[in-house]
């Protein structure tokens, strides 16, 4: 008896978390088909080319592994790849992803987030509507309203002098009344949409509002991917421009592989029309300089740093994701990789690039 392997459609599949679910679920035994057009490379020139990494997990995932060249803007190609394929579970991951590049490229970056989105969506739920559909959003659909929240300024750090805020902001912050972004403004969109279909059409979909999503398979260049390209400036002595807020601007990092483990269990048990702010947690926050330190401690090598006073426009001061609702709905999921071990590897990483 054959015993048919389930099928996963990844868009952005040679990004960070496209390739870190590609990976996690060939483990597991699903075939997997990878769409991506290295349109990174388009957005941010050859220092974000991507292809090293699809073919990487061509070689690493051998006939588990199947890529596809296509665009999410082409709406008849992805129509007809999903009739084709009827995937099992839909992971959409690909997207313009940086709010500064958004401002140069609006038409790019909407239809890109927002047009392709719709793209998937309506390509998925007339090809395989009972597969679930997991949508990468990001923390920037909350615009700059965090930065409302009241603050104290610590010795290395900002953080919330509001003890509401203890653990994170949580899924039902506001999304109304703020600066986004155009990068942000589009993945509202395709955030909404996503929700929409899930809701109209009892969909099960989900929207991961991330944080600082990284690891060592990360692309980074200045406009996107924090802690990978601080890491890449560390390594190769670049000098890193720290954008205003004294430096003290705090994220949350979550590594890609707890990323793939989350979507694993929202596809095992999914539901309809969630939302989840997905990120390090308080645990795995950092400042600008205490990633700093951390890097160097790794890596032996002191950050060269220039200071710039004028923060970038809707940046978040202080950003945690409440992570309670994730692991209240997928108590079998957590954080498994520190702050630490993550720098670490990427580190690693990029020294083996030298």
């Amino acid at each position: 008896m054959i015993i048919k392997k389930k099928k996963l459609l990844v868009t952005g599949s040679s990004g960070l978390i496209g390739s870190e679910v590609c990976v996690h679920f060939a483990a597991l035994g699903w075939e997997v088909h990878g769409l991506d057009n290295n349109q990174r490379a388009v957005f941010f020139g050859p220092q974000g080319d991507t292809r090293w990494n699809q073919n990487r997990l061509k070689e690493k995932l051998g006939q588990s592994f199947i890529h596809h060249e296509l665009d999410i803007r082409d709406r008849a190609g992805v129509l007809e790849l999903l009739k084709q394929l009827t995937p099992d579970a839909i992971v959409h991951t690909a997207a313009q992803p940086s709010h500064d590049r958004a401002a140069a490229i609006p038409f790019d970056d909407f239809d890109t987030n927002a047009t392709g989105t719709l793209n998937l969506l309506e390509a998925a739920r007339q090809a395989c509507p009972d597969s679930p559909f997991v949508h990468m959003s990001t923390n920037k659909v909350y615009g700059d309203r965090p930065n409302s929240i009241d603050l104290v300024e610590k010795e290395t750090r900002w953080d919330y002098a509001d003890p509401f805020y203890e653990n994170g902001i949580t899924e039902d912050f506001s999304i109304d009344q703020s600066k986004h972004s155009l990068f942000g403004a589009s993945k509202v969109a395709a955030d909404i949409m996503v929700q929409e279909y899930g809701r109209y059409f009892n969909i099960a979909t989900c929207c991961l509002r991330g944080g600082c999503l990284t690891g060592p398979n990360h692309s980074g260049v200045e406009l996107h991917g924090f802690l990978s390209y601080l890491v890449k400036c560390n390594i190769e002595g670049r000098t890193y421009n720290v954008f205003g807020y004294k430096g003290k601007q705090v994220r949350d990092n979550i590594h890609s592989h707890d990323v793939a483990l989350f979507i694993e269990a929202f596809i095992n048990a999914p539901r309809v029309a969630e939302v989840y702010n997905i990120g390090g947690g308080r645990e795995n926050s950092c400042s600008i300089w205490e990633a700093f330190k951390i890097a160097e401690s790794f890596s032996g090598k002191q950050q060269v740093y220039t200071y710039v006073d004028d923060n970038r426009i809707g940046d978040h001061i202080c950003y945690i994701s409440n992570l309670d609702k994730m692991r209240r709905h997928y108590p079998q999921w957590d954080i498994t990789v520190s702050l630490e071990e993550t720098i670490k590897q990427i580190v690693e990483a990029q020294t083996g690039k030298m």
